[in-house]
Parts: C-alpha cells; sequence; structure tokens
C-alpha cells in the first residue's frame, strides 16, 4: 500500500519503531504494541545502520526486510527504513516497502543523492528527506529538488537537527530556524520532527516534541523499543511503547491553522505598526553611520572602534536586561546591525556627479 503525507490537514503523520531492527521477536514485539496505537501512520525500523565508527551494530540488512514483510501483512502494517545505495531500494521493493527515508549522512553528499534518485525513478516510493549534519537548508532542500527532478514526488522533510561544535546539551542542536527557513521557502512540503535524533536522550523527547507541534509541524518520527536500555544502537533517546503512548496523550489536537482569527487581528496591526518603525529607525541608524563614515575618512580613523563598540554592547545589553529582553537574542540583532554599519563605512565615498553646463 502505498502512503501518503500527510494524511489530512486535520491529522498529524506519527512514525514511531525501533532505532533498528535487532532480532525477528523485537521486530513483533514492537510491532505489536504499535499496530495497537491508531495514531501511528507508519513503523520505522533500521534495517542498514550507518555508524559513526567501525565495528558498531550495522543493521541485520535483507533477513530483516523479510521480517517485516510477513509481518505487515499479518498486523496491517506499514514499514519504512532508510536506504544508503540504489540496491537498498531495490531490496525494499521487492519486500513491499514502499516508503524509505534518506539519512543524514546520506543528504549532505549530492553523489550519493543522485545515485539513489536514479534507483527511485519510475517507483512509487515514498521518500522521508532527513536534514544534512551541517546546518545548510539548501543542501537540504538541494536533496528534495533532485528528487523531484527524478519525478518522485511524494516527499516528506524530517528535521533531527544538526551537528554542531556545541550542541547545548542536545546530540544535534536544534536550529529551528533552519528548519522555518526551509519551510518558508517550500510551504507545500510536509515537515515532521525527529525529536529522537535531536535530544539524544529520551527525557529530551517530549518536550521537543511540544515545541514542534506548537512551530505547527506536520508530524512527528520517534524511535520506540521494547526495552530501551537493551537496544543495541541509540539506547539513551528510545522510548518504551507506553511512553510513547504518554507521549501522544499529551500532544495538542491537530487543528487548521486560524491565521485570521479576529482576536488576533488587532494584535497583528500593532506588530505591522512597530515592525514600520523599527525599519525607519533602522534606516536612520545607517544614514548616521554614512556620515560617521565620512568624518572617519576625513580625519582617517580607522572603520571598526572595538573599544566603542564593546561600551555600547554593555549599555545596550544593560538596557535589554532592564526592559526584558533576552540578551542573547539582543546580542545577535546588535551584532548584525554593528556588521551592516561597518559595511556601510568601508563602502568608498559615492563621486559626485558631474554637472553637464558647469563641467569645472
Amino acid at each position: 500500500m502505498h502512503f501518503l503525507f500527510p494524511l489530512s490537514t486535520m491529522s498529524k503523520t506519527i512514525i514511531a519503531g525501533p532505532c533498528s531492527v535487532e532480532s525477528r521477536d523485537q521486530l513483533l514485539s514492537i510491532t505489536r504494541s504499535l499496530s495497537r496505537i491508531p495514531q501511528v501512520s507508519l513503523i520505522r525500523a533500521g534495517v542498514w545502520k550507518p555508524r559513526t565508527r567501525p565495528g558498531a551494530f550495522e543493521g541485520l540488512g535483507a533477513v530483516a526486510l523479510s521480517w517485516m514483510q510477513e509481518l505487515a501483512s499479518e498486523y496491517h502494517v506499514n514499514y519504512c527504513c532508510e536506504v544508503a545505495r540504489p540496491e537498498h531500494i531495490d531490496l525494499c521493493l521487492q519486500h513491499g516497502i514502499n516508503t524509505v527515508w534518506i539519512g543524514a549522512r546520506t543528504t549532505t553528499n549530492p553523489f550519493m543523492v543522485d545515485e539513489l534518485c536514479s534507483a527511485l525513478r519510475g517507483t512509487n516510493m515514498a521518500v522521508l528527506v532527513k536534514n544534512p549534519v551541517c546546518p545548510d537548508t539548501q543542501l537540504w532542500l538541494g536533496a528534495i529538488e533532485r528528487l523531484e527532478a527524478a519525478s518522485i514526488h511524494n516527499i516528506t522533510a524530517i528535521h533531527r537537527g544538526f551537528n554542531l561544535y556545541n550542541n547545548r546539551g542536545y546530540r544535534n542542536a536544534p536550529m529551528w530556524e533552519a528548519a522555518l527557513e526551509l519551510r518558508r521557502q517550500r510551504p507545500d512540503l510536509p515537515v515532521l520532527c525527529d525529536p529522537s535524533h535531536m535530544g539524544g536522550r529520551r527525557d529530551l523527547v517530549t518536550p521537543l516534541s511540544l515545541i514542534a507541534m506548537q512551530l505547527d509541524y506536520d508530524g512527528l518520527m520517534v524511535e520506540v523499543h521494547p526495552s530501551p536500555d537493551q537496544a543495541w544502537s541509540d539506547a539513551a533517546q528510545q522510548l518504551t511503547p507506553l511512553q510513547f503512548a504518554s507521549l501522544l496523550d499529551i500532544l495538542p489536537p491537530a487543528h487548521n491553522a486560524h491565521s485570521d482569527y479576529p482576536a488576533l487581528l488587532p494584535l497583528r496591526e500593532q506588530i505591522d505598526t512597530i515592525d514600520h518603525e523599527l525599519l525607519n529607525l533602522l534606516a536612520k541608524r545607517m544614514a548616521v553611520s554614512r556620515r560617521i563614515a565620512d568624518v572617519k575618512r576625513q580625519a582617517n580613523i580607522p572603520v571598526y572602534q572595538p573599544r566603542r563598540w564593546q561600551a555600547v554592547i554593555a549599555d545596550r545589553l544593560s538596557q535589554a536586561g532592564k526592559l526584558g529582553l533576552d540578551t542573547s537574542f539582543t546580542k545577535q540583532l546588535l551584532d548584525k546591525i554593528h556588521t551592516e554599519s561597518v559595511r556601510i563605512q568601508l563602502q568608498p565615498p559615492t563621486p559626485l556627479t558631474p554637472n553637464p553646463t558647469n563641467p569645472t
């Protein structure tokens, strides 16, 4: 059965299952549990596992697909698994797997994506595309566009976070703004959140899922295992079926977005007015920066004045704190304004336009 995303405008797509298939008994156990949860659309089950270092469990391969094919018929469920090579797609098709996902490592490599596109061309598969390991929205979008060029149109993006030097307590830093940018560029594209790989710990799965729902994601992809602590991979981030059911119970109900909700209209008018005032003030600030540039050139003063900038930052952050503004956000905003001011001051002076009636 071919699976389409999303199910409807009034429902969320929920994908759940173990990081990897470890045995037929394990797959049977989780399939029984998840088949009883009506919200579950697909059961995820890793068959080929790209591991960071050699020697880790890398999946059971085709034998696990045969178990999935058998249990799909018995329990009336649909499975999906990760693919990284063209032969993986062929094996999935042979075993009735009609939904696959492209992992973060593979998304990073356009050559590998091209090979998968060649294998997918002409099939009726649904494809989930995880964000690349690095925070590059264009690389993520590029993988999706390659699939579309191969006439694959049943595509869903998976936001699983990004690997940074400092992930701030997460396995992969959420960087929600990167996914929001993808959604801005492609509002037609369904986007699911993978809170398991994002958090890396089961206690973070629920709060991350709730944030994703508040950001109106189209659903979730959650790792669920019969005995997470004994899992052969990703043990720390997998939920038990009971924990997963509890998570679903507290998710807000799906609804259509009411962008014209009456109580919002006057508040949005205030936001519009304030935004216009902010832009006018920014334009005035940059005009002053141009005048400062003229003075600095005449006096042969360097554009960047670190002592002055540190004083400005200290003063503005102090004011931001008193006003109840987040100082981290304020610092980022001021840095961007300062960068633009420096850029303006580094521009060469605009030459005077000669007067054709008085060339002298």
